[in-house]
């Protein structure tokens, strides 16, 4: 499956083991990709040589994802952006299509599903649409509570309404399938 498109895309995400093995599944698409950990090193590359393709994650250490579109987009109005987030919701999603994104996309992902966000992947078969299990959404949701409140358990399950040993047991179990 090496077909080679000659197009360039920007891979903007903190998680150092996420962006190389997705740079290593784009570049096996025939893709040329280039990484960054944050806003600021985005912006020097675009400003160096603009990727055709850019894969913002939302949260980055310092600026923002959805900071980031404008900036692109200022550097070069043509380049494609899709917004990827383990942590998503309807408001940032319009956020980011109104800021100038193609698309928005929540993690995990695979080459394929980002490839076809972009507009350029193999498409899927017509089927049902998947609807994730309640089980699913309640552990995504609990994830989200858990990361903004830094971690700290005592505060996340104040905010969610439980106890904490209750929280505690419910981070003991594996996430739901998908």
């Amino acid at each position: 499956m090496t077909a080679t498109s000659g197009l360039t895309v920007l891979l903007v995400d903190d998680d150092d083991r996420f962006r190389s093995r997705l740079a290593r599944a784009l570049g096996d698409r025939g893709y040329e990709v280039r990484g960054a950990a944050s806003a600021e090193q985005a912006i020097a590359l675009s400003e160096q040589d603009s990727a055709e393709l850019a894969l913002v994650d939302l949260r980055l250490p310092g600026r923002s994802g959805l900071a980031l579109i404008p900036e692109l987009k200022r550097i070069d109005s043509a380049t494609t952006i899709v917004v990827l987030t383990g942590y998503g919701s309807i408001a940032t999603a319009i956020e980011a299509l109104r800021l100038g994104a193609a698309n928005y996309l929540t993690k995990p992902v695979d080459a394929d599903e980002v490839l076809r966000a972009f507009g350029r992947g193999p498409e899927l078969a017509a089927g049902p649409e998947q609807v994730p299990s309640l089980a699913r959404v309640e552990w995504e949701h609990i994830q989200r509570v858990l990361t903004d409140c830094g971690g700290n358990i005592s505060q996340a399950a104040r905010l969610l309404g439980i106890h904490r040993r209750s929280l505690q047991r419910k981070l003991c179990k594996s996430p739901a399938p998908r």
